[in-house]
């Protein structure tokens, strides 16, 4: 059962693939983080269904949608900060974080007290091919490094033309982009802007 006024995603997505990382252990934290008790997309109605408007657009180009992570319990999020205080957890780092202290990535706007994505209208994502296979964006999911802002330099052509195909289906659809993280995508009229929810995915 979920809050009156959520969905999960599936149910207004059919075909949508899911790949949530914080239910299983490749993530930048190398575990579940707290609050995923079950590796399901959760988005409030109206995030799914203008995620819907999305996927269509995609679906007409022969591409699908790839969700990493969408409603966050605020727990997780608290889970997350007190990974990022414990400087001996490095797990995660060969992988997410090589170049980076984790000492930065409060400074660097990665790691935050508060997340869009427990207000339930946030959603990290790419997209895939007919094969199931995602598109190049020239950096992967959750990399913590100046390579995954949007416009970061150095992209190679195809990665930068899947950036903005992803972009410009997702901000016609009622998304907008967050700058630092080609991935992340907040509905711009989300239903509730100022609640940060703590209900656990199961």
């Amino acid at each position: 059962m979920l809050p009156v006024g959520f969905t999960d995603v599936r149910a207004v997505i059919p075909d949508v693939l899911t790949d949530i990382r914080y239910a299983g252990t490749h993530n930048f934290m190398g575990r579940p983080a707290d609050g995923y008790g079950a590796s399901r997309a959760v988005l409030t109605l109206k995030a799914a269904s203008s995620l819907r408007e999305a996927a269509h657009c995609f679906a007409r180009q022969g591409l699908r949608l790839l969700i990493y992570d969408a409603y966050r319990p605020q727990r997780a999020v608290d889970h997350f900060v007190r990974w990022a205080q414990d400087a001996g957890d490095t797990l995660g780092k060969a992988e997410f974080y090589p170049d980076l202290d984790k000492t930065a990535l409060f400074a660097r706007g990665y790691i935050a007290k508060r997340s869009a994505h427990s207000r339930g209208s946030a959603v990290d994502l790419t997209l895939v091919d007919a094969l199931g296979h995602p598109l190049e964006m020239g950096g992967e999911f959750d990399w913590f490094s100046k390579v995954s802002a949007h416009d970061a330099p150095g992209l190679s052509p195809k990665a930068r033309a899947n950036r903005s195909l992803l972009r410009a289906g997702m901000e016609q659809a009622g998304f907008a982009a967050y700058s630092e993280e080609w991935w992340h995508y907040g509905l711009r009229e989300e239903p509730y802007p100022d609640t940060y929810f703590d209900f656990p995915i199961e």
